[in-house]
């Protein structure tokens, strides 16, 4: 018997902070030591590293963020999911080395997070579920 009450529980929001957290943390990261980043992204060969820095960075901050307050949360957690399917196959491909064999199968973990809520949406504690409310709705 499911006892959850979609339309109020916590556990979606909870879900979504703990996905939120670590592109919030990433981007962080990148913000803190750029060149460590740049220096990553030119020795798998990709061009344009510094665009690649500024890209990744606004996708994990903003994306990130609007995942945790639940805007737009079905496209930004698709977003989400498809970013890190790319990066961990960009980035993680050397699945003979156990650490990237991890990183890579924590991208594509990531992933399957961010398509559950892009399956059922961002619950009930969201600003897209307060978008939705009538007006006259106090909850």
């Amino acid at each position: 018997m499911n006892t959850t009450n979609n339309n109020t529980s916590v556990i979606p929001v909870i879900g979504r902070v703990l996905l939120a957290a670590i592109f919030i943390f990433s981007a962080l990261g990148k913000i803190m030591a750029p060149g460590a980043t740049i220096g990553y992204i030119e020795a798998m060969g990709l061009p344009l590293a510094s665009a690649g820095l500024v890209i990744a960075i606004a996708v994990e901050l903003v994306g990130g963020l609007m995942l945790a307050f639940g805007i737009k949360t079905r496209a930004v957690a698709l977003g989400l999911a498809l970013f890190s399917i790319v990066t961990g196959l960009v980035f993680h491909h050397a699945i003979g080395d156990q650490n990237q064999l991890i990183h890579l199968m924590k991208n594509l973990a990531m992933a399957g997070g961010l398509l559950q809520v892009v399956a059922f949406g961002a619950g009930a504690y969201s600003l897209d579920n307060k978008a939705v409310r009538p007006a006259g709705h106090l909850a």
